[in-house]
């Protein structure tokens, strides 16, 4: 038996963790099974580039829950847009990418794949599955899904989203210090989510829970007030901005200064409205997504702000890839190990789907058919913590 192993689209704080929790599951379930590993995603499967694992590649599963990023590399490659493959030497003129990759996995005599990323990936990889299905390839294929916007149906949590909030908290801990270089400084803290805001509210929910550990000293102008959040901005929430300004002016003028938690993906649709009424290019990437880093969503509200608020310094800081590339927490190992456990035993059934917390089933970890997973799920803001956070921001 042979089990490949396949990462994709960004990173998560899951991705080595996962294949050592499944190279740890096959050893006790499967320990004659040879394991590989595609390098950077499906662009390492379309080239037939892997690599073998060791024998005693289990041993080291500890060690791989230690590291972030992932050790076979990532990269996006959409299967189906067979054009942007050609354009970049995946495969040659007049071929199929699915086809190409399925043939490969046969070439390669792979028995089950294992597919580890967000939306992307694993749409790829229903494609994938359909295909392998319709030309009897009896290929089974398993995805984990991974994002740290947590923005995935059905998914309840995907892997390595709690371990970027926590790290985006860190992060912010050490920039709300630059509130001390400046009068009247507004710091905007731009956190990953396209269109999802639940990485942002988890972050700011997170770093004030830190706050609740500091000590604080009033009378040294060491006050938790010039450190907490001031506004939380989301794509899932329209953004009042005169009485936001309002709102802004008086925190500045109390406290000399300002801290917005910003997603990358709030107000981008006025972004894109002003961009393309100034006949600017939206630069969009292979799936057609927006490319945010380009765009800077930070840069366009700190201009807004800035003037508003009289602000004397504007300090954008994005957290995204300090978070991303982060080892997993404890929250997440324990998932990890979960999801790891149910992908091997079905996978080893001949049952195809993903593993993950199923928010339509009572949030139960269970095998998801892979028609059921697609992208862009907004975060419900009717959540109780999350109301209470917006609450005490705002009060």
């Amino acid at each position: 038996m042979k089990i490949a192993f396949l990462t994709a689209g960004g990173l998560a704080p899951c991705l080595s963790s996962s294949i050592g929790a499944l190279m740890k599951e096959y050893h006790s379930k499967a320990p004659e099974a040879e394991l590989i590993g595609y390098l950077n995603g499906y662009r390492g499967l379309l080239l037939g580039k892997s690599i073998t694992f060791p024998t005693n590649a289990h041993e080291y599963a500890g060690v791989l829950m230690s590291y972030g990023g992932s050790l076979i590399g990532n990269s996006r490659v959409k299967l189906t847009n067979a054009e942007n493959c050609i354009e970049n030497g995946y495969i040659r003129e007049g071929e199929s990418p699915i086809a190409v990759a399925a043939e490969q996995l046969a070439k390669d005599g792979v028995d089950i794949l294992h597919t580890i990323g967000g939306d992307d990936t694993n749409t790829m990889a229903a494609v994938l599955l359909k295909y392998l299905s319709e030309n009897d390839y009896g290929l089974t294929v398993v995805g984990l899904p991974k994002t740290v916007d947590n923005d995935v149906f059905p998914i309840a949590r995907s892997l390595g989203a709690d371990t970027a909030a926590e790290q985006g908290a860190i992060f912010f801990e050490n920039v709300a210090n630059e509130n001390t270089t400046s009068t009247r400084q507004l710091i905007i803290h731009e956190v990953m989510g396209r269109h999802c805001g639940w990485l942002t509210a988890a972050t700011a929910r997170k770093y004030r829970e830190r706050l609740d550990s500091k000590s604080f000293v009033d009378s040294m102008l060491i006050s938790r007030d010039r450190w907490d959040v001031d506004a939380v901005y989301i794509p899932e929430e329209e953004i009042d901005f005169e009485a936001e300004c309002d709102r802004l002016i008086k925190r500045m003028d109390d406290k000399d200064g300002v801290n917005i938690f910003l997603s990358e993906g709030a107000g981008i649709n006025t972004i894109i409205k002003d961009m393309e009424s100034a006949n600017e290019e939206v630069p969009r990437d292979a799936f057609g997504h927006v490319r945010l880093d380009e765009i800077n969503p930070g840069k366009w509200f700190a201009n807004k702000f800035k003037e508003k608020l009289k602000a004397d310094k504007v300090l954008i800081q994005k957290s995204g890839y300090f978070a991303r590339s982060a080892a997993p927490n404890q929250f997440d190992i324990d998932l990890i190990i979960r999801s790891a456990a149910l992908a091997s035993d079905v996978a080893l059934e001949g049952k195809s789907g993903v593993a993950g917390l199923d928010e339509d089933h009572g949030n139960k970890m269970s095998l998801i058919d892979f028609v059921r997973i697609k992208g862009g799920k907004p975060f419900d803001t009717s959540k109780d913590w999350y109301q209470q956070l917006k609450q005490d921001i705002n009060q």
